[in-house]
């Protein structure tokens, strides 16, 4: 059985819509998708989630807006970004500092969680020390970025582009959050195309 990694947006849950989707079309393929809670705290998630890949040592990694950007980071293992936010740092000083309700039910209950200067300076160390960091021919082979041509939250499509090149690089038709609909006509094909299936 083929394995995905799901890796959710900021301020969501494992539990998110898109994960849901995404078990729903594959499980006749024979292909389990996980999907973790990530922790709010960035250094926690970096490294929470570089354990759990070597755990689970996934066939595919699917990243969406802050999950992208720490898919981004897993090396060795074929990934899709999707309207990855790299720049989380800039984009949590701009929305300010606070209180923010979580969008999809957590494992562990937690409704809301607290923006504040020192997950803005995490923010700031990942994306200095570990975003687009030793990227060889090899990794550019691996990574595939989908771009929704109406996103209003995150304008990464340069940053990828400089790194990765515009050899996996695609537009869809849709907004920054992920419907059924673009799952299904831009986001599972590729899945299918990636894992042979």
């Amino acid at each position: 059985m083929k394995k995905i990694l799901y890796f959710h947006g900021f301020s969501s849950a494992g539990s998110t819509g898109t994960a849901t989707n995404l078990r729903n079309y594959l499980y006749e393929k024979e292909v389990r998708v996980i999907s973790p809670d990530i922790p709010v705290s960035p250094k926690e998630a970096v490294a929470f989630l570089k354990d759990f890949v070597e755990q689970e040592q996934p066939d595919l990694i699917i990243g969406t807006s802050m999950g992208g950007m720490y898919a981004e980071l897993q090396h060795g293992y074929k990934r899709i970004l999707v309207n990855p936010s790299f720049h989380m740092a800039r984009l949590l000083t701009f929305r300010g500092l606070g209180n923010v309700e979580f969008q999809n039910k957590r494992e562990d209950g937690a409704k809301t969680f607290k923006v504040d200067k020192q997950m803005i300076a995490e923010f700031k160390e990942i994306e200095k020390n570990l975003t687009f960091k030793n990227i060889t021919p090899e990794e550019k082979e691996l990574v595939y970025g989908l771009f929704g041509r109406n996103d209003q939250t995150v304008h990464t499509q340069d940053d990828f582009i400089k790194n990765y090149g515009r050899e996996h690089f695609q537009i869809f038709e849709g907004e920054h959050r992920l419907n059924d609909k673009i799952v299904k006509h831009d986001v599972l094909p590729l899945i299918c195309k990636l894992l042979e299936i």
